[in-house]
């Protein structure tokens, strides 16, 4: 089901193994998560491991691989480093990589039918030749007033932006076995925070915003379903470009000195605090853009994650200029640990992780 996490397979990979490694590729690192069942009864689940390995700079451009031996690189420290020996792997494309469209199709139709059907509706919203695509499709859920109707979701992509993932990985010595998209791999990670909360958050809209290097991806979810995304062109890389300018540093050691924290001490006032200002701004705006896009008037909870979370501050400016709750995610929180975990380096790590957890989550999906 989609809204337990949807994976496309895109026609050419094969069946999931029944152990993945999840592994998230962003221009600024490689995430590797690896998780196991401890309970099927209880669907208790266990963080085997991670890693977070980073990539050279510029062998990611825009979401697209523009280095493959650097990125194949990066995943093979990566896996080296995980100390496992799982070799298959699920993968994203970022959204902007793959086109999306919902449909509704008669239910009960053979699967020949429907891969039909769903070729035909993919030549009028898809602008490329069908031989030029991997597409896929999933069915998602009945209409609750229409019971002879179901939704269907498609999914197109490139050729070249599936290949490339794929050969990365085999650059590496790892076989892509799913290929997923981002958001939807947050999504099923969020399942986890979702049920975290005052009845399993039911009836409550919910923001889940991941601030990366050069985007902020807003993603809405409302009982399960996401129902909104948005990209707003702010990040991480303007924090350290002004580090930059105001303490005459390369970029290479203003990335440095910003995750160290080595910096004189007028650098919290005269830098993060306005950093943290402009970036709760960027996301007042971009729920703004949601109020005025759908018929929701509020949110309910705001959730941070991606590399600039734990920024001092940003918690409570967020709170302050969208006066509304505002946490950490923590996919992580009610599960077990294996003892190769630091408690200590988790908390600092884990909102980078959601992607490569939702990923890491396919092993486990019945679908």
């Amino acid at each position: 089901m989609f809204n337990k996490g949807f994976a496309v397979n895109l026609n050419f990979l094969p069946a999931k193994s029944p152990r993945l490694l999840g592994v998230d590729i962003s221009s600024s690192s490689v995430k590797m998560v690896e998780l196991s069942m401890m309970n099927k009864a209880h669907n208790t689940l266990c963080l085997e491991n991670y890693v977070i390995e980073p990539m050279p700079k510029e062998a990611m451009l825009d979401g697209n691989i523009n280095n493959l031996e650097a990125v194949g690189g990066s995943i093979r420290h990566a896996w080296k480093r995980m100390g496992t020996r799982v070799k298959n792997i699920a993968l994203a494309l970022p959204a902007a990589a793959v086109i999306t469209k919902r449909i509704v199709v008669p239910a009960g139709q053979r699967e020949e039918d429907l891969a039909f059907q769903v070729e035909a509706e993919a030549n009028q919203y898809i602008p490329f030749a069908l031989d030029e695509i991997n597409l896929d499709f999933q069915v998602v859920k009945s209409i609750p007033d229409h019971p002879d109707e179901v939704e269907v979701i498609i999914a197109a992509s490139r050729k070249e932006k599936v290949e490339d993932r794929v050969a990365a990985a085999l650059a590496a010595g790892l076989k892509a076995t799913v290929m997923d998209i981002e958001h939807f791999a947050a999504q099923a990670a969020f399942e986890l925070i979702e049920c975290q909360l005052p009845e399993g958050g039911k009836d409550q809209v919910i923001a889940l915003v991941d601030i990366g290097a050069s985007i902020t991806r807003l993603n809405i979810f409302y009982n399960g379903e996401s129902v909104y995304t948005r990209d707003q062109p702010f990040g991480g890389d303007q924090l350290t470009q002004e580090i930059q300018s105001q303490f005459n540093l390369t970029y290479e050691e203003a990335e440095a000195a910003k995750r160290n924290e080595n910096l004189p001490r007028y650098y919290h006032t005269d830098v993060l605090q306005p950093f943290c200002g402009t970036l709760a701004l960027e996301v007042t705006r971009a729920l703004q853009f949601f109020f005025t896009s759908t018929s929701y008037t509020q949110v309910n909870y705001i959730f941070l994650s991606g590399g600039c979370a734990l920024i001092p501050g940003l918690e409570q400016a967020v709170t302050e200029h969208a006066q509304v709750i505002t946490q950490i995610v923590n996919p992580f929180a009610n599960m077990e640990l294996s003892n190769r975990i630091s408690l200590k380096q988790l908390k600092i790590d884990t909102p980078l992780l959601m992607i490569a957890c939702g990923l890491a989550l396919r092993s486990f999906d019945p679908s």
